[in-house]
């Protein structure tokens, strides 16, 4: 496969941040037309993983976590008491403990990012770019080790929040270990037993997440500073211990074997050979353009890497277009839908119904219902005036206007209780021409596009079999909603 990303992607997608990028000059971080040639890199993805959130810690980040030797990076967006933070707990207490019984290690430095932890957390959060790094002494709040029984395993620990009043998190996820490694969930750290999708990833995108990672949660931290805030206490005998067990190889075989066909936990390997990839940043913005008042919003989102890449791809479409998202809100992301549906571009959305409402009501002012009502009745609208102009003109050669499928995710009912089986999908996708394949954080709703802080890694993948790890799943659990039953 050749290690070179079309020009007749990156040539558009180019140009469409150089027209807006005076606009974007104070992002954090700030990305012009002319600084993009370090996120175009290629990468080896690996490993695909799908499940819930905890599920994916299970198999994938928290045995990589247990492999770290010289540095570990884990940023999330949302971090809360649950049976995901009691098992990060349980896996740096057996890191910990392994590396004391070794001898002449390094030391291995581990940062962990998050933007939001409850209300009150981001009522009163610092707006400082350097954001705020937490004490030791707090740790145990966050269910982290204490500093003292990861001093004996040589480790250095820094814990750091990022959040911009009123609604701007940090919405990234992924893991970098090593700075060799890297695997991007679109998971929290949280108790949602929500539908995720992970990948596993190796080559030169890993340094260029490492880069990006370094400029937004690099700023303001120091590990002489951030370990002199508490003074270590001694060191007991019997250092406190994490209320659940160790997490080792045993659960990981147990999860794996307990995979079937109506189960939502799957992997499955990608055969490795370096792939086109560029990494697709979206910095965060403080709710640029909104209002209330609909005819006052502003109608172009910020043009981040990330918003201009979609953009260009459903510009370019030339055959399909597949969404999987939690929720549907954004304005151009609907209108690109529906101009790419005039072009006889066929598009697969697969979202929630009602995911998240107060959310969506108070960074957009709708839901994903009725966006998707809307987006059926333009869809119908265009069909009619199609089907009028054929019957005026019925020697002239028509484009066939593109077929709309719309699913709500819908949970398997004998399923329902089961650990792992998702109560609605939280998964990320894009995939156009079944050759452009988008992954991260990012969401097709306002709150991504115009406010959070993403990230993507869009990769030229094509016939991409793969895909077939969530597709199994999801197609199992989906309610049609258009077009409606016995309908053509």
């Amino acid at each position: 496969m050749s290690a070179r990303f079309p020009a007749s992607f990156v040539d558009p997608w180019r140009e469409l941040i150089a027209a807006n990028e005076k606009e974007q000059v104070n992002d954090f971080p700030a990305y012009s037309a002319t600084s993009l040639e370090p996120l175009i890199t290629t990468s080896t993805p690996t490993e695909l993983y799908v499940g819930t959130g905890h599920t994916i810690y299970e198999r994938a980040l928290l045995p990589a976590i247990r492999n770290a030797k010289r540095s570990l990076h884990l940023v999330t967006c949302f971090w809360a008491d649950s049976p995901t933070a009691n098992s990060i707990r349980a896996t740096l207490f057996e890191l910990a403990a392994s590396r004391a019984s070794q001898s002449d290690l390094p030391t291995l430095h581990i940062t962990i990012g998050f933007s939001s932890r409850g209300l009150f957390q981001k009522l009163f959060h610092t707006s400082s770019k350097n954001g705020h790094v937490y004490p030791p002494s707090e740790w145990k709040t966050l269910k982290l080790p204490d500093q003292q029984t990861l001093q004996s395993g040589s480790i250095e620990l820094t814990v750091k929040t990022l959040f911009f009043t009123p609604l701007s998190v940090m919405h990234p996820k992924y893991l970098i270990i090593d700075e060799a490694e890297a695997w991007v969930p679109s998971c929290n750290v949280s108790w949602e037993k929500w539908f995720e999708g992970c990948v596993e990833l190796h080559g030169g995108a890993v340094q260029s997440l490492l880069s990006f990672h370094e400029r937004v949660w690099g700023l303001g931290t120091s590990q002489t500073n951030v370990a002199s805030m508490d003074r270590p206490q001694p060191v007991r005998a019997n250092s406190e211990r994490p209320e659940t067990g160790s997490l080792g190889g045993n659960t990981r075989a147990s999860l794996n074997s307990s995979a079937n066909d109506m189960s939502p936990t799957q992997s499955g390997k990608i055969a490795p050979s370096p792939t086109p990839t560029i990494l697709l940043p979206s910095s965060h913005h403080r709710n640029p353009g909104f209002s209330w008042i609909p005819f006052l919003r502003k109608p172009n989102p910020p043009m981040t890497p990330l918003n201009a890449a979609l953009l260009t791809l459903f510009a370019n479409a030339q055959s399909s277009i597949v969404l999987v998202t939690p929720n549907v809100t954004s304005k151009p992301v609907l209108k690109a839908i529906l101009a790419a549906l005039t072009r006889g571009v066929s598009v697969e959305i697969r979202t929630n119904e009602s995911m998240m409402l107060i959310e969506q009501l108070a960074t957009c002012g709708t839901t994903t219902s009725r966006c998707m009502s809307k987006l059926i009745k333009d869809y119908e609208r265009l069909a009619n005036e199609h089907s009028r102009r054929a019957q005026a003109d019925v020697e002239a050669q028509h484009h066939p206007l593109g077929k709309l499928t719309i699913f709500y995710y819908q949970h398997r009912s004998e399923r329902e209780g089961q650990p792992d089986e998702p109560v609605v999908s939280h998964f990320k996708m894009t995939m156009v021409d079944d050759t452009y394949l988008v992954l991260g954080s990012g969401n097709m709703d306002r709150a991504s596009w115009w406010t959070s802080q993403e990230l993507g890694i869009l990769f030229y993948i094509p016939g991409f079999a793969e895909r077939s790890i969530w597709e199994k799943v999801l197609h199992a659990r989906g309610r049609r909603v258009f077009p409606f039953a016995g309908s053509a």
